[in-house]
């Protein structure tokens, strides 16, 4: 099907793809012990999923954002429809018969998250390269979740001169899938959950493959309430804590990691170097966590810029 467009023209930064629903089940402990049945609270949808993160993100920090995606002609495609025209973001969209991606994500006491996640596309799928390369002469920086198919969106950019970036998520550095979008992007995120897991290869191994073998500038190693960890290339790691947000617990960490790569987006966009990038990005993630469900909020540029004078001035003392 050809794609729906909005008419949207320039754009700071083009997400493509990453658009789903969320259903969450909040649970006393992860992992939840095999039992028949469980009593839970209120189980609850929301739109979400990491390129509609990204997007809403870098959105509503002022950035001009472009997302682009393929969805299905359902009621979980439609409930992305609605969330996109009343953030007022622009949305070009294709659809596919197979639905639109969903997950069910265990959220403990904690706010920790197993997530599990239906993709539904087959994943031999290409959508019109319109989708996104009807934006590309007009954007500033291309930002590819990692369906099979974007990683044509990122090869675009990049002969557009264009810079991109990733998150390749909780990559073991083995699995097959990532590895072309840790090689194609110019920022590249991820997370550090898995590695140094037997089966798994070391953050060094992983970050020292990227450099080696692709085009990245900078990779982040996203990891939590351990902060996370900056590389730029030929310079050594940089460890960037995570911080805590006056008045602002942490509830639940889904799209954490969403709202920290929006937040290092805008102020690298912005002209920031890449430690103050991470920072904002840190900020970004705390914010995220301070509030229930999937992207219900999203940390605004007066707010950021507030936290980061705090933080320096903190760290000047």
């Amino acid at each position: 099907m050809s794609p729906a467009t909005d008419g949207a023209t320039g754009c700071d930064v083009l997400v493509v793809a990453g658009a789903g629903v969320d259903t969450i089940v909040r649970v006393d402990a992860l992992p939840v012990p095999m039992a028949d049945s469980y009593g839970v609270p209120p189980i609850e949808a929301y739109v979400g999923h990491t390129g509609l993160g990204v997007a809403l993100g870098c959105h509503r920090l002022g950035l001009r954002t472009r997302f682009v995606d393929v969805i299905g002609d359902d009621h979980e495609g439609r409930l992305i429809m609605q969330r996109a025209a009343a953030e007022g973001l622009s949305f070009g969209h294709e659809t596919h018969p197979s639905g639109t991606r969903r997950a069910v994500n265990l959220v403990d006491a904690h706010g920790r998250r197993l997530s599990f996640y239906d993709g539904r596309h087959p994943y031999d799928f290409v959508p019109d390269p319109d989708l996104w390369r009807a934006s590309l002469g007009s954007a500033r920086h291309v930002h590819a979740s990692i369906m099979a198919w974007t990683i044509h969106a990122l090869t675009d950019a990049t002969a557009a001169g264009i810079s991109t970036s990733t998150d390749l998520h909780d990559w073991d550095g083995m699995a097959d899938h990532h590895r072309p979008f840790a090689y194609a992007a110019d920022l590249v995120f991820l997370s550090g959950s898995r590695l140094g897991r037997p089966g798994s290869r070391t953050e060094e191994d992983v970050v020292t493959d990227i450099f080696t073998n692709g085009r990245a500038r900078v990779v982040v190693v996203m990891d939590g309430a351990r902060g996370s960890r900056l590389t730029e290339r030929g310079g050594s790691m940089v460890e960037v804590p995570a911080v805590q947000l006056p008045g602002r617990a942490v509830v639940d960490s889904n799209g954490a990691g969403d709202s920290y790569v929006a937040a290092f987006l805008h102020a690298w966009l912005g002209g920031s170097d890449a430690q103050t990038a991470a920072l904002a990005g840190s900020v970004g993630g705390a914010w995220a966590c301070g509030s229930a469900g999937t992207h219900t909020s999203f940390v605004e540029a007066g707010e950021l810029a507030a936290q980061l004078a705090r933080l320096t001035s903190l760290d000047r003392a």
